[in-house]
């Protein structure tokens, strides 16, 4: 089991997620109607609590490690995780996360993988980490292509959505030996000025 951890930069601060931060995260949800998007699995702000119970439950059973994500003012703007834990490789997949839109494509998202790749390579000893998006949700595929991750393949019919549909799973993985590069890639995307990286 991987133990809970704050990951701080300047963009963004990845903290354990918890149920104090429900309200603030309604809010963020509200921020663009996220949930009606129907390729992805974005909560309604009448469901935040819930989801945030799903997910420690994830984490209690050792398969999850949830993230609130604050902004550079400290306010909760979104969630992402490490799930599908397996440290017998080891190897994490970094998804479930979702922004609220007003810090979409800004350095918070750009920062917050920076972080989570970071811990996993370098703390976590990861050979491999991956990311799961849906086929058609274009763009979040961008935004993990621009990270230097590689497409490993379609999964067809890989998992039920909520609204009953069948989802073809988009899988990409940065593997340990090309973290260097990705590292330097994405410090660079961060230090560009007037930039618009999601």
């Amino acid at each position: 089991m991987i133990a809970p951890i704050t990951l701080s930069g300047r963009h963004a601060t990845l903290v354990p997620l918890s149920q104090d931060h429900a309200p603030a995260l309604a809010e963020a949800v509200r921020d663009g109607e996220l949930w009606r998007l129907w390729y992805t699995a974005v909560p309604r702000p009448e469901d935040v609590a819930g989801e945030i119970d799903r997910r420690l439950g994830l984490q209690a059973a050792g398969s999850m490690l949830p993230f609130t994500v604050l902004d550079a003012a400290g306010v909760p703007v979104g969630m992402t995780t490490y799930m599908n834990v397996d440290l017998t490789v080891p190897v994490v997949e970094i998804g479930s996360t979702w922004y609220a839109r007003r810090v979409q494509r800004t350095g918070l998202n750009t920062e917050a993988k920076l972080l989570l790749l970071g811990h996993a390579f370098e703390a976590l000893d990861c050979a491999c980490v991956q990311l799961v998006t849906h086929f058609h949700n274009v763009q979040s595929r961008r935004a993990i292509e621009r990270l230097g991750a590689r497409l490993d393949g379609v999964l067809r019919a890989h998992r039920r959505m909520p609204d009953g549909t069948l989802r073809d799973s988009a899988c990409y993985s940065i593997l340990a030996a090309e973290w260097p590069a990705v590292r330097s890639h994405l410090a660079f995307q961060l230090d560009r000025p007037n930039r618009a990286t999601r």
